[in-house]
């Protein structure tokens, strides 16, 4: 009986303190479980409030304009919690701001993907889908948001200008098939001004315009496909291209280092940039030459260009090294029968009234002492220009027609209209030993006396620079007559001395 009793106790003893430990077990599992859960909470506070502030931070930034420093703020609250939407929606915001569309798309949706609901982004969504021409997804996000809000008359109007524009760009591209070019752009610009981030239609207006042969608005529409497009080195080639086509060597250069940018071992890139460099480097020579007046420089690289541009890309280059030729070859004094030559070459070859060839070549005339021909040039070019130059060149060769009529200086020392100051005074000395007065040998001393003062005369003028310069312009600054009427009181010359009423006295200087 007392073992029965024992044994019993013992059992019940054993079972009540399993029931314990079990109990204990729960408890402590309980226990952690609500820990976990406190500090779970604890956590997830954190985490909200890093991410509002964050969040407010980048809004305080965004509405200063400081598009990087709010960008980075939305940066890392995506980065604190990859579920928020709000972050999401605020960075696409901030792409946008900056032009990056292609980086705003993925943002807005998954925005729609967190929170399906949420009008603003679907509309954001449809919006930058119009702009880049995709109008079929656009269509789908306007919609959707009707469907949550069927009164919401922003989505009604964004869907219908999303038909219209995508029914012209079907117009546009039947009347590109048919070759009416014209009516092509007409419609694609209107679609382009609400769609300005659509490359196809860009594309499509560019090749309509080099087929119309407006080329420079061709590129315009390529340099806006060249940054909606990561790495498009193609576009940056074409665009090179087709500046080199317009005589643009500089911004040709630019764009085709873009592509090497991109990619280094663009064949084609390399083999035009190559080109375009010792193109562009030679004309920015002659720019310089001509801006330091040297001649000589600026004809060696007008002449190493025409080496240069052979192909039939070059023609303008061509016509430009020609027509630097002309000006450097009037400006510099050159043979003036070979800078006439220069000049006609260029206005024949070319068919062109350049005001700048034109001028050249009546300078020309004028050490040719073609004065007919240079009036003409002068008139032909104030045609086209109407400068102080042409009217000033107009006035001067008008001068040397009338001082035909008057005494040359150059005829009379028998020298060009180019001669140095050396040159003048060689013939000057020739001619005064030959007709002084005192050692002329022959019988009219009168002649000799005239003629030795018109002598005496064009030395005076000719070795005098600012004298010299102003008969160049068709002045006579000996005559008294003319210096009267520009005001300019007559000194009076004599090249045997005063005179004082004693007749001539001759004195025999070489200087």
């Amino acid at each position: 009986m007392l073992l029965n009793i024992f044994t019993y106790s013992s059992e019940h003893f054993t079972f009540r303190c399993t029931n314990f430990g079990l109990y204990l077990f729960i408890f402590s599992i309980l226990s952690n479980f609500l820990i976990l859960c406190v500090k779970g909470n604890e956590n997830e506070m954190k985490t909200n409030d890093i991410v509002n502030d964050h969040l407010e931070k980048g809004k305080k930034l965004l509405a200063t304009g400081q598009l990087s420093d709010a960008l980075s703020h939305f940066h890392s609250a995506i980065d604190v919690d990859p579920r928020n939407y709000l972050a999401y929606f605020r960075r696409a915001t901030v792409y946008l701001a900056m032009g990056k569309s292609k980086s705003a798309l993925p943002d807005l949706s998954k925005v729609i993907e967190l929170k399906p609901d949420f009008i603003a982004a679907r509309m954001q969504r449809g919006n930058v889908l119009l702009k880049q021409g995709d109008f079929d997804e656009a269509k789908i996000d306007f919609q959707n948001v009707l469907k949550l809000d069927s009164s919401n008359s922003e989505a009604h109007h964004q869907l219908d200008l999303t038909v219209q524009m995508n029914e012209k760009v079907q117009q546009a591209e039947n009347l590109y098939k048919n070759n009416d070019f014209t009516k092509t752009i007409e419609l694609l610009s209107d679609v382009i001004e609400h769609c300005p981030w659509a490359i196809k239609l860009r594309e499509l207006r560019a090749n309509s315009y080099l087929t119309l042969g407006d080329t420079l608005k061709a590129v315009n529409d390529l340099k806006a496909t060249s940054k909606l497009i990561p790495d498009n080195t193609q576009a940056f080639l074409k665009i090179s291209q087709l500046l080199y086509l317009m005589g643009d060597a500089d911004d040709s250069l630019i764009n085709i280092r873009e592509c090497l940018k991109l990619d280094p071992d663009h064949k084609e890139c390399h083999i035009h940039y190559i080109k375009v460099k010792k193109l562009a480097k030679q004309l920015e020579i002659i720019r310089d030459a001509i801006s330091q007046s040297n001649w000589n420089e600026c004809i060696e690289k007008a002449r190493q260009i025409l080496k240069l541009s052979s192909d039939s890309s070059s023609s303008i280059f061509v016509y430009r090294a020609q027509s630097s030729l002309c000006t450097c070859m009037s400006r510099g004094k050159y043979s003036a029968i070979e800078t006439i030559q220069q000049c006609t070459e260029v206005l024949d070859t070319y068919h062109t009234s350049d005001a700048e060839v034109l001028i050249s070549r009546a300078e020309a005339y004028i050490l040719n002492e073609n004065y007919e021909a240079a009036l003409a040039d002068f008139q032909h070019a104030h045609e086209t220009e109407d400068s102080n130059r042409v009217h000033d060149g107009i006035k001067r060769v008008e001068k040397l027609i009338k001082q035909l009529k008057k005494r040359d200086y150059y005829k009379i020392l028998g020298v060009r209209r180019t001669a140095n100051k050396a040159e003048i005074l060689r013939a000057y000395r020739k001619l005064a030993v030959k007709w002084h007065p005192d050692k002329y040998e022959g019988d009219d001393k009168k002649k000799a006396e005239k003629v030795f003062i018109d002598i005496a005369a064009a030395k005076e003028v000719l070795t005098d620079q600012e004298k010299r310069a102003r008969f160049d312009a068709g002045e006579d600054p000996l005559d008294a007559e003319e210096q009267a009427q520009h005001h300019n009181p007559f000194h009076g010359f004599s090249p045997f001395g005063s005179g004082n009423g004693q007749g001539f006295s001759f004195r025999f200087h070489f200087n």
